[in-house]
């Protein structure tokens, strides 16, 4: 992405003489920023901020939820503008165009673009100000400013003796005018981008001072509780209100659109007393399946709906028809939940005609709106403040929690902060889609001449659009549309905006087969659905990966080979699948009770391959050791990669092993920790995680680390016994 500067940023002077940059991205708006003589008033809508103290203030527009935008995106900043990252203080954006995710058009983190998108951008912003703070002291010195160097914070003089701050120069700075682009660093001169550094939020976060939503607390603040229905789609007809009034502590307690909400002066007693709430539900409406149900209903569709064409070449029934020979697999995929370590709340306050939302939200501009869904309000009278996040895995995309919280103030008119139990974020939430994928391929010897494959399931963005939509903004299908519609887009290659979220993937398949068909199946059970950490790709890597080593084994070859031989046109794919190889050992004898599977997969732009070494004992699935080699791009921050790599290895692992989320007649079956499992300590294995060096653009890591470990799971376990497993989770 590349743009010239004149296009994107705007200086302005600010309070007490500070330096302001707004950068006004392309495709929107542009809103005035800096100090205003005839108000007094200072407009706070920019990306870095520098005063006459020396302080530097970045407003991070990426949410933080502990993939290391506040460290990797600061960088950026600091690296141009010749300071230690340390020393820049960082705020978190308000609501504005300004903010909005270049690659998708909402203020919005996800899709794994937050370094991709601000790349260019940022450091250009960076470069911007160093030049002209450089200007200002060439001026003052009299001296060519080419002759004048920068260190941490300082302009040099050509003398090497004489230097200036640079809050002694933000005044005179902002008079300065740049002709033509900003030239920025060479890789050759980065003191911060590309090296190991420890996170700038971690003692924040390790002393307790850092703010995630549930912390967030407010004079006269009251606390809510909702009691949802017990099945998706139920509404609640009445509720012993009178005896919940009564109770200790309780200031209200009335039935909304999502359930019967209860609220206190404090949150226990609030808890306490929904314990008592007794509901006469309407479940004309609600969901009544379970998971058979799901597939059988899955199944029928596939049969009789051959599905829409998302990838054709060559004619691959031809190819089935001639074959020597034909393989066919069928694979399932659950429910999931995302379970993040802070379950879903936001603090809401109506007051002075509009509302104040405080929340962990991965995307404000949504969070706005959905804020308004019950209320006479519209987007523009709302004020997000995000908040840290304690994990999103793409559950904070969809914003229930703040609309169950806006309805609540609304009602009140005081500050209520609403919480979610551990309990009711597994049962009340929204899940990663069940999918059903049908396979077929032809084998000549043993060679792979043709690929066909049938996804069954509901798109994401349909039933977002349908379902959690607000119904007053008759403009919101085509928005969200045309906004998110885009996430995919950057990385699967598609023209115009369309919901890839069943198809992402394998569309993209990347070995060369003369023949191969990717077809969707569209069909629908109702069940409430979101995006899940690395949507799509999570399946359909799954699929891809186990069905090539199916064919790999029906081939007769190894596995490694089988994949390298069909790559030759990828060379991306190639390297890091030699490299995860050759750094796992793989073809070198393993203690007996264990085997090694291979999977590679491309994700959100950037290449994955996994070797997993695993056994079984004491009738338990044992991961031993994981080695990774990723390749995404130039690398901010090493340290930064290596944690979301494993951090999605882990993710992964907890999916292929425990991951399921059950129905009964529409109720969800699990509750919390103890039958929803995670990963835990003495679970985790060794992992290595290897970074391919690369003058490529950046791409993502907060999600490429989950597809391929759960087929290289598997792949080992049929190394290791002999049976193939195309179900999740996983058995021993």
């Amino acid at each position: 992405m590349t743009m010239n500067r004149r296009d994107f940023i705007k200086v302005s002077t600010g309070a007490s003489g500070s330096l302001v940059l707004a950068l006004s991205l392309p495709g929107c708006a542009s809103v005035q920023t800096g100090f205003e003589p005839e108000t007094g008033e200072w407009t706070p809508d920019v990306w870095l901020e520098l005063d006459k103290q020396d302080e530097i203030t970045f407003t991070l527009a990426r949410v933080e939820m502990g993939q290391g935008t506040y460290t990797g995106l600061t960088t950026l900043i600091a690296e141009e503008l010749d300071v230690d990252p340390a020393r820049i203080q960082v705020k978190f954006a308000p609501v504005a165009p300004e903010y909005r995710n270049p690659f998708i058009g909402l203020q919005l983190t996800g899709g794994s673009t937050s370094v991709a998108s601000s790349w260019q951008p940022l450091r250009e912003a960076g470069a911007s100000a160093r030049l002209m703070l450089v200007m200002a002291a060439a001026r003052v010195w009299g001296v060519d400013a080419d002759n004048c160097r920068t260190d941490n914070g300082r302009v040099l003089h050509p003398n090497g003796v004489d230097s200036l701050r640079y809050g002694q120069l933000v005044e005179l700075a902002d008079k300065e005018v740049i002709r033509g682009d900003v030239p920025l660093k060479p890789r050759s001169e980065w003191k911060y981008i590309g090296k190991q550094a420890g996170k700038l939020d971690a003692r924040a976060k390790a002393t307790g001072t850092a703010v995630y939503g549930i912390d967030v607390e407010l004079p006269g603040m009251v606390y809510a509780v909702m009691t949802r229905s017990p099945r998706y789609g139920g509404r609640a007809q009445s509720f012993n209100r009178d005896e919940i009034l009564a109770m200790a502590g309780v200031q209200a307690a009335f039935i909304t659109e999502r359930g019967v909400a209860v609220v206190a002066n404090s949150y226990w007693k609030a808890r306490k007393a929904q314990q008592a709430v007794r509901v006469e539900w309407d479940f004309s409406e609600a969901l009544d399946t379970t998971v058979d149900e799901v597939f059988e209903g899955y199944r029928k569709a596939a049969s009789e709906d051959p599905g829409e064409q998302e990838r054709s070449e060559g004619d691959v029934e031809d190819a089935i028809r001639k074959a020597g020979r034909v393989v066919e697999a069928e694979y399932e995929q659950p429910y999931l939940a995302h379970a993040p370590m802070e379950p879903m709340n936001a603090t809401a306050w109506y007051h002075d005609g509009g509302m104040e939302i405080w929340a962990p939200t991965q995307a404000p501009d949504l969070g706005r709106i959905a804020a308004c869904r019950n209320s006479d309000l519209s987007p523009d009278d709302v004020t997000v403040h995000t908040t840290f996040l304690g994990g999103g895995f793409g559950r904070r995309l969809t914003q229930d929690y703040i609309e169950e919280a806006a309805a609540v103030a609304y009602e009140l008119k005081v500050p209520v902060k609403l919480i979610w139990s551990r309990e009711e974020d597994i049962r009340h939430g929204f899940w990663r889609p069940a999918m059903l994928h049908r396979m077929t391929a032809s084998l000549d010897g043993s060679d792979l001449t043709g690929w066909d494959h049938q996804i069954v399931g509901p798109q994401i963005l349909d039933w977002y659009v349908r379902n959690a939509a607000p119904a007053q903004y008759p403009w919101a299908p085509k928005f969200l549309y045309n906004t998110l519609g885009k996430v995919g887009l950057m990385v699967e290659g598609l023209a115009t905006p369309k919901d890839v979220s069943a198809i992402e993937g394998a569309i993209g398949y990347p070995y060369q087969v003369p023949n191969v068909s990717v077809r969707h199946t569209h069909t629908d059970p109702g069940v409430p659905i979101t995006w899940w950490r690395s949507v799509g790709y999570s399946h359909n890597g799954f699929a891809v990966e186990t069905f090539m080593d199916e064919l790999a084994h029906e081939a007769g070859q190894d596995p490694l080979e089988f994949r390298r031989k069909l790559l030759a046109k990828e060379p991306r794919h190639a390297r890091v699948l030699e490299r995860a190889a050759e750094r796992a050992r793989w073809g070198e004898p393993l203690p007996e009770g264990r085997a090694r599977g291979i999977a590679l997969f491309q994700s959100f732009g950037t290449y994955v391959a996994q070797v997993v070494e695993a056994g079984i004992e004491n009738g338990e699935i044992r991961v031993y050791k994981v080695t990774a080699s990723v390749d995404c791009g130039q690398v901010v921050n090493p340290r930064i990669v290596e944690d979301q790599i494993s951090g999605g290895i882990l993710f992964g692992l907890t999916a292929a092993l425990f991951g399921e989320i059950t129905f009964n007649k529409g109720e969800v079956q699990q509750s919390n920790f103890h039958d929803y499992r995670l990963l835990q300590m003495h679970q985790v294995p060794e992992v290595v995680v290897d970074i391919v060096d690369s003058d490529e653009a950046p791409t993502g890591v907060g999600e490429p680390g989950v597809p391929p470990v759960i087929p290289a799971l598997g792949n080992a376990l049929f190394a290791l016994t002999g049976k193939r497993q195309r179900r999740l989770p996983l058995t021993a």
